[in-house]
């Protein structure tokens, strides 16, 4: 499995990384990208997996790259990982097409539990 990291924290994107291996996805290959132009960029010409994406960045928010990767047909799943999860944003998310919101703090059991049901 490919997954490609979209976060403007360089040590975020490591911590996301870490807490995926140690959720028991030490298998898949990470690729990070440090906004949303640069991920939207990246799934066009890549197409991983997945797409796991910070919801405020430079450039591009994960929310802006996500409707800009629905507008040039990609069905590539997304996720978001952010410190914010309110109820309005995770609305916001879901119409967008994400498949899941994790708000930080998370532990590797909270991604585990939240990315394997998307796995079958």
């Amino acid at each position: 499995m490919r997954v490609l990291i979209a976060d403007d924290s360089r040590v975020m994107r490591r911590i996301v990384v870490r807490t995926l291996r140690q959720a028991g996805f030490d298998d898949w290959e990470f690729d990070e990208a440090a906004n949303g132009a640069d991920a939207l960029d990246y799934v066009l010409r890549d197409e991983p997996d997945l797409v796991l994406s910070d919801w405020n960045m430079p450039e591009m928010t994960g929310l802006e790259m996500l409707n800009e990767l629905r507008v040039n047909g990609s069905d590539v799943p997304v996720g978001f990982v952010t410190s914010e999860g309110s109820a309005e944003m995770r609305g916001l998310a879901e119409e967008a097409g994400a498949l899941f919101l994790i708000a930080k703090p998370f532990t590797p059991e909270m991604f585990r539990a939240t990315i394997e049901p998307f796995l079958a």
